[in-house]
């Protein structure tokens, strides 16, 4: 199946700098694909290079089948929402959906087509006639969007569009883009730097560092079995706790051996036949149980330091070792600071990382 968007050999370079050496993605049609990583990554370089805003060193950009590394933005068959809505502030939504349609010479009957059938999709019918001064962050958002798909292109590119709104806009907004999405079925590329925007919208997540692929799969894959210490680290909220130790041989089972903890890794699905040598223990503050001991788990005895009560669960940091360590719990589960507890470690949802912070 020929790819909506595949980026070829990509290499940006500002002089001696390097932000991206030698990428390569494909981006299938009708892929809801999300950029995640941390600032000065890359994630928004690689955004405008495809979008064609970014100069690049060398490499290609196809889009729909065709080379358009060296075309205009406005010959990409590509629509861009920003960061920023960049809506020009004395024309009317009606005039700033419109805009583009008029410079590029489409009939009237056919801009007020798609102005009407845009507007009926964002909930924008009633606000054609207001300027952007007379709307609020989340309405101009949805103009910037419906900017974007009045083009109708099949490839659509969010940079970071809710990132200027308040928790409950953003909310409300990542929602009707997931929605959009479904509707339309078209392609999109979408940057930020908010994990859980990237695991509630995409098919598939490329978390960047350092202008890299670390990692490029679906949400679930990613949760539950991260590539890599960075992956592992920087999904997930609390982070995912760590215990560095080692993995040996003792009476004829692998285990993991950390100060004062040995956990049997029979249970552990690995990629390879594990090895002995040091090793990271990776496991999610929902993969430790308060009934460890009934359970026959391992067991991670140590003391309540701080409860974050969250409405319907908590997160419970407790001291274990020389490290502080977080567990999730239901909220109606009464614990107190400075009450010992003995959760217990399912080996069977942890991840296990060598000595190159890759996945074992």
């Amino acid at each position: 199946m020929q790819s909506a968007v595949s980026v070829k050999d990509l290499k940006i370079a500002y002089g001696n700098h390097t932000v991206i050496e030698k990428m390569s993605i494909d981006i299938a049609p009708r892929e809801f694909l999300v950029l995640l990583g941390p600032s000065g990554c890359g994630k928004s370089t690689l955004l405008n290079a495809i979008a064609g805003l970014q100069d690049i060193t060398s490499g290609e950009v196809w889009i729909s089948g065709k080379n358009v590394t060296w075309e205009e933005p406005k010959d990409r068959g590509i629509g861009m929402v920003f960061q920023s809505y960049a809506l020009y502030p004395r024309m009317t939504v009606r005039k700033n959906l419109s805009f583009g349609l008029r410079v590029a010479g489409l009939p009237k009957a056919e801009i007020e087509a798609r102005i009407g059938r845009t507007a009926a999709l964002l909930q924008l019918d009633k606000l054609l006639d207001r300027r952007p001064a007379e709307l609020s962050g989340g309405q101009r958002q949805r103009v910037a969007i419906g900017r974007a798909l009045v083009r109708q292109v099949d490839v659509f590119l969010f940079d970071e569009p809710l990132s200027n709104l308040d928790a409950k806009l953003r909310n409300e907004l990542r929602v009707e883009i997931k929605k959009l999405h479904q509707s339309l079925g078209n392609t999109m590329i979408y940057v930020t730097h908010d994990q859980v925007e990237a695991l509630t919208l995409a098919d598939r997540i490329a978390i960047m560092k350092d202008g890299v692929i670390q990692q490029l799969a679906s949400p679930s894959e990613i949760y539950h079995r991260p590539a890599s210490l960075f992956v592992a680290g920087f999904i997930g909220a609390p982070a995912m706790n760590f215990i560095a130790g080692s993995i040996e041989l003792k009476d004829g089972a692998t285990v993991f051996v950390s100060k004062g903890l040995s956990v049997d890794l029979a249970g552990y699905a690995s990629q390879a036949p594990l090895q002995v040598g040091p090793a990271t223990l990776g496991f999610r503050p929902e993969h430790i149980a308060l009934d460890g001991a009934a359970k026959g788990l391992p067991i991670l005895a140590g003391r309540v330091s701080v409860v974050e009560p969250m409405g319907a669960d908590a997160v419970v940091w407790f001291d274990w070792a020389d490290r502080s360590l977080s567990l999730r719990v239901m909220g109606d589960v009464a614990l107190q600071p400075n009450e010992d507890i003995a959760p217990g470690l399912d080996i069977a949802k942890a991840s296990l990382f060598g000595a190159d912070g890759l996945r074992l």
